[in-house]
């Protein structure tokens, strides 16, 4: 799989934050890609540092876009996205590439939380062209 470091948009990160369970990139346009570790468990209290991280990096009217690039084998504390959604850290736009047969369980659980928000994709050049698409006019493609 395809690295974030290998990506053309690389030159237009605004920042890097590495924290212990993984690296945020966050680029021009709100959007956000994460590289987890390996065998990292994510879990909320790992979330809210990301979250913070862009709510300091981004201005509040930009829409966040989120993708997880599932290069690692890591796991998601499912109830933990409940907790995510309790708190009001609503994204519109979520994404995960990586090979999906691994992903359902936690996909269902995301799916119960963020209906009609995520999208699955095996190659990351067509997730950030999703992502570009959704940063260069927000308002054209907010969910239903």
């Amino acid at each position: 799989m395809k690295r974030i470091r290998e990506l053309e948009l690389f030159n237009q990160i605004k920042e890097i934050r590495e924290f212990e369970f993984g690296v945020f990139y966050f680029f021009k346009g709100g959007i956000v890609i994460s590289e987890m570790h390996e065998g990292v468990r994510f879990k909320w209290d790992n979330a809210k540092k990301a979250v913070y991280a862009a709510q300091e990096i981004y201005d509040n009217t930009i829409p966040l876009i989120y993708i997880a690039n599932r290069i690692n084998r890591y796991n998601v504390a499912p109830f933990d996205w409940f907790k995510f959604h309790k708190n009001r850290f609503d994204m519109q736009h979520i994404a995960s590439v990586g090979p999906l047969s691994g992903n359902i369980v936690s996909l269902m659980l995301k799916r119960l939380i963020f209906p009609k928000r995520i999208k699955e994709f095996t190659d990351l050049d067509k997730a950030v062209d999703w992502a570009l698409k959704i940063s260069k006019n927000p308002a054209d493609s907010v969910p239903s």
